[in-house]
């Protein structure tokens, strides 16, 4: 009977031993789960948060670059050189204009956005490779023409409307005070055209 009591009392201690290590373990699971600092990925500051064309212009098609500059040119293919990095304020709020003029230009003209973490350190560079155009400020534009001859050259946030005039002078396009404006036609006009 001692075998059957000893048995017993047995299967009960490791019963109770599960039960307390199983509370221990969701006890620091919470804790874990309640010190997790939120993600609050913000514009206005200078922390990273990923990549700046995902995260705050919402287009990761921009980056990687489809084409490099030196294939870009050698293709006499305009392109736009846009510097950042991911890690500045101004460069996280430029990315909505760099994925506005990859909507307008991105299929006639290259737009290769370049991380200045990612230029290789050297003594001089190509006039095909982006440190050749880098001038030490982000963000910065450069833009080129079907020739490879820089057309603009900006540090700053320029405007969509200088970017904009100068394509239009690269792809000899009216101007934009003689131009009609191009209005996107909500989702609802194409749908009822196709079942037409």
């Amino acid at each position: 009977m001692s075998s059957i009591n000893w048995l017993f009392l047995q299967t009960n201690i490791t019963a109770n031993w599960r039960r307390l290590l199983s509370k221990c373990l969701l006890l620091l699971l919470c804790l874990f789960i309640v010190g997790i600092q939120p993600a609050f990925a913000g514009m206005k500051d200078d922390r990273y948060e990923g990549n700046i064309f995902v995260v705050f212009a919402g287009n990761g098609s921009l980056v990687p670059s489809k084409l490099t500059l030196g294939q870009t040119l050698a293709e006499h293919k305009p392109a736009m050189l846009a510097f950042y990095v991911d890690d500045s304020s101004d460069c996280k709020q430029y990315a909505v204009y760099i994925s506005q003029t990859q909507a307008f230009y991105g299929r006639a003209a290259e737009i290769i956005p370049v991380s200045v973490d990612t230029i290789p350190v050297k003594d001089s560079y190509e006039p095909t490779e982006p440190g050749y155009y880098y001038s030490g400020v982000v963000p910065q534009v450069v833009l080129f023409d079907q020739s490879g001859k820089v057309v603009l050259n900006k540090k700053g946030q320029v405007p969509f409307e200088e970017i904009d005039d100068k394509f239009r002078e690269v792809f000899n396009l009216l101007p934009r005070d003689q131009s009609i404006e191009f209005k996107q036609r909500s989702f609802n006009e194409y749908s009822s055209e196709l079942s037409q």
